[in-house]
């Protein structure tokens, strides 16, 4: 980084919001190619530093990596022209735009919150309502209450704990750090899942921690359905973008349910797109992973049978769906 680069980092930094300098050739702001965090005003992953006698710019939110010279183009393109200018005055050529690797690493925030819980295996309830599925225990945890544990995580999440109630905690772990989880209820109950999460900005996926993106991932409907289909991750929600936490080749496992308006939209959703879609066959009319499991259907064998994209998917979906 030389004098030249840090004039214009000034130059630019009105443009950037939460704009700081670090150290010598490292400089902290809120990302302005994505926008940073929607929740949080406070998160602030854009970084411009310098390496060897490069100046670059990094985003940590959404992965964008580019020269200063690049990133002055796309900030303010009347700064970049000056910038252009005093370098190429200055003697430097295309060299000095080269995008490297910086140094420093960014190290992910630390949570403090850790699963102090027992295994489900070791209540009786709870091991038996997954047993009963065919689900191993020691997968998930168990809380006799779940309220009270919660507002110990995260204080005052529930205003009262005086009908608390015992449930099944699937943990959401992204980069070895805790980020969430789903509590799951063990009897009838009008809401089966509740969802906290601890960073906002974090996935809601469970099983990011376990899968090898050099193979297509299943991305099936919840977390117990995943501990039956390899490499596969649950979307704890909505469907959302999976490829921006590094899932290149995802193929989305629906309910089999062709009669849902919902299931259905979201199938045909994902065939617009051009993603892979998993279309059951007609012999199978079990509604989930999990049912179909204990139906002794080969899941896997029919996962893979059963994936389709494009022409193919559409036609495939025209004749399971019935509405």
């Amino acid at each position: 980084m030389d004098l030249v680069d840090s004039k214009f980092i000034g130059l630019i930094s009105p443009k950037l919001q939460k704009f700081k300098k670090i150290k010598p050739n490292l400089y902290n702001f809120r990302c302005p190619i994505c926008g940073d965090s929607q929740k949080s005003k406070s998160k602030t992953r854009g970084y411009i530093y310098g390496i060897k006698q490069n100046t670059n710019f990094r985003c940590h939110n959404c992965g964008a990596s580019m020269s200063l010279n690049n990133f002055l183009k796309k900030v303010d393109p009347f700064i970049q022209k000056q910038y252009a200018m005093e370098k190429f005055k200055d003697g430097f050529t295309g060299r000095n735009f080269v995008v490297e690797e910086p140094e420093f690493k960014f190290i992910a925030p630390e949570f403090s919150p850790k699963l102090d819980l027992p295994k489900a295996s070791e209540n009786d309830a709870a091991r038996l309502y997954l047993e009963k599925r065919l689900i191993d225990p020691k997968i998930f945890n168990y809380t006799p209450t779940f309220k009270k544990w919660v507002n110990t995580l995260v204080p005052n999440k529930f205003d009262s704990i005086t009908y608390d109630e015992p449930r099944i905690i699937i943990p959401l772990i992204y980069e070895n750090q805790l980020i969430g989880f789903q509590g799951r209820a063990l009897g009838p109950n009008s809401v089966k899942y509740i969802t906290i999460m601890l960073d906002d900005d974090a996935p809601k996926i469970y099983g990011l921690d376990k899968i090898n993106n050099e193979f297509p991932v299943y991305v099936t409907e919840g977390p117990f359905d995943s501990t039956f289909v390899s490499n596969s991750i649950a979307m704890c929600g909505a469907d959302g973008d999976v490829r921006k936490w590094g899932i290149d080749d995802p193929v989305w496992v629906y309910d089999n349910e062709p009669r849902s308006n919902e299931i259905v939209k979201r199938i045909s959703n994902t065939i617009d797109r051009g993603e892979k879609v998993v279309i059951w066959p007609n012999n199978i009319n079990e509604k989930d992973i999990n049912d179909m499991i204990l139906a002794r259907h080969d899941v896997m064998d029919v996962l893979k049978s059963c994936t389709y994209s494009g022409l193919k998917a559409q036609l495939q979906f025209n004749t399971w769906k019935r509405i």
